[in-house]
């Protein structure tokens, strides 16, 4: 207890500006026709809304001095962490707090449970056990958080708790990444407050200086404060903004069933009978991922109610956040492998541009990080007719692209890469890698197979491009020469890249 009549060092999540007020000046004297959407524009999947604007708060601050309905300590199995948020919770709460624990035999990783607040202002405190990352088991780890705040939440909500005040659950100790974290904290809260809004009044995001940087760059994302903001941020949301509740969503794990199979559901409308009634039940579950509801969109186009304008638009929307993300992010180190770099033009004078297969360590790189890098360098190359040229030489198996994120990039990139693309040379094949291209460009996508050149030896290649206008690697001419003879001496190799 304070002595009478000394300021209390507890904060009142009352008196504090809610995430909305804090862009009111702004928004008072912004031009209203900004503000304003056309029919046909693309909203984000998390909507302008004022009312839940006015329940998110940030704060920076320790949260075991919040006075609020109940606070949020982030710990380990047997409720015993040393971290500065638990300390100092410990601290303030006092030493029956300890007491209380041994009661509840530890949490288990995702779990949520609930003791009293003791000598904090917050009646109550809410226990719960973020993941340790690992990037291998990064799937586990994002639905353990996600289970966090969900478990968090649905708590308070049980126990008819006004205002909450959330501490970073993922632990620098426990190594997950901020950034990724706070996406899922950010998303889960958000879909928590659209379908149980009535039951929480506030709920606070209490962070460290270290920690409010990348709070105050992505609530935007997820709370936009005005029509402009939400138009703004809608590029820069992640592939994965998770399901209805925000939960991560596993393609291979989405198992379409329904309470009972093969009978339509309370409130949907009967269908005619045929394809229409048996794909209706499928996929019923609107996952809010940027494709959107692929068995859906499916059974849409099967019916005809799904145009090509907006399956474009909807292609066009998904390109768009990678290529937002492509141009924000830091790409160096796949810069650095100069795996793919322009060069000249072909005899028909169209760009050229060259793949160096056994300078993809596959094994060894982010190669999300490579599709964005290949999407940034080649957005402005496939305005217009192009080439490229792939050395396959002296590639191992740790070179090898999968046919998986082949047909990724291939459904990711803009319709003008397919357009334009007009041969693909592909130099030193192997008969392993021939019979792999011919899968692939027969089974996994269209179009692209009369595409595709094979090219024994770099004397087939100079009848479509002359030497001149290719940079080769030194291996490249160094191996060619050893199987096919050095007939192209006359023409000086090119420095090492």
């Amino acid at each position: 207890m304070d002595p009478l009549g000394a300021p209390s060092q507890f904060v009142d999540v009352d008196t504090l500006p809610s995430w909305g007020d804090s862009w009111e000046d702004e928004l008072n004297t912004s031009d209203t026709a900004a503000e304003t959407f056309q029919e046909d524009t693309i909203r984000s999947p998390f909507l302008y809304n004022k009312d839940i604007n006015g329940k998110v708060i940030l704060w920076k601050g320790d949260v075991a001095l919040l006075n609020c309905t109940a606070i949020v300590n982030t710990s380990n199995e047997n409720l015993t962490d040393k971290n500065p948020v638990s300390d100092s919770i410990f601290i303030l709460a006092g030493p029956d707090l300890k007491e209380d624990l041994q009661k509840l035999k530890g949490c288990r990783t995702g779990e949520a449970k609930l003791t009293k607040g003791f000598n904090l202002a917050a009646r109550f405190i809410i226990h719960t056990v973020g993941p340790k990352y690992k990037s291998r088991y990064r799937t586990a780890a994002e639905s353990s958080l996600y289970s966090c705040y969900r478990n968090v939440l649905q708590l308070a909500k049980e126990q008819s708790m006004s205002s909450v005040g959330f501490c970073v659950i993922n632990s620098a100790k426990r190594g997950y990444p901020l950034e990724d974290a706070t996406h899922i904290a950010l998303r889960t809260v958000r879909r928590f407050l659209e379908i149980h809004g009535e039951t929480i009044e506030k709920v606070v995001f209490a962070v460290s200086e270290l920690e409010e940087a990348t709070y105050q760059k992505l609530l935007p994302l997820y709370f936009p404060r005005s029509l402009k903001e939400e138009y703004r941020s809608l590029p820069y949301l992640p592939a994965d903004i998770g399901n209805a509740e925000g939960e991560p969503v596993v393609p291979e794990r989405q198992i379409r069933i329904c309470e009972k199979p093969g009978a339509p559901e309370d409130n949907q409308e009967e269908e005619a009978e045929g394809l229409g009634v048996d794909l209706s039940f499928i996929g019923s579950h609107a996952f809010a991922r940027m494709e959107g509801d692929i068995d859906k969109q499916r059974r849409l186009i099967l019916q005809g109610q799904l145009s090509e304008a907006a399956l474009q638009k909807q292609h066009q929307r998904n390109y768009n956040r990678w290529l937002c993300q492509a141009r924000s992010e830091d790409l160096s180190d796949i810069a650095s492998l100069k795996a793919l770099y322009q060069t000249g033009v072909d005899n028909c004078g169209r760009t050229v541009m060259v793949v160096v297969g056994r300078n993809i360590p596959v094994t060894l790189i982010d190669m999300d990080k490579a599709l964005l890098y290949f999407i940034h360098v080649m957005d402005h190359i496939a305005v217009k007719e192009y080439v490229l040229v792939y050395f396959h030489t002296l590639t191992s198996e740790y070179n090898h692209l999968d046919s998986d994120f082949l047909k990724k990039l291939y459904d990711v990139v803009d319709v003008k890469y397919k357009r334009n693309l007009k041969a693909v040379y592909f130099v030193h094949p192997t008969f392993r890698s021939k019979v792999s291209t011919w899968f692939f460009t027969t089974f996994s996508v269209s179009g692209l197979k009369d595409k595709i050149h094979h090219v024994d030896s770099l004397h087939q290649l100079f009848s479509a491009i002359s030497p001149e206008q290719i940079d080769f690697p030194p291996f490249v001419l160094e191996y060619d020469a050893r199987e096919n003879g050095p007939y192209y001496t006359s023409y000086p190799p090119s420095p090492d890249l």
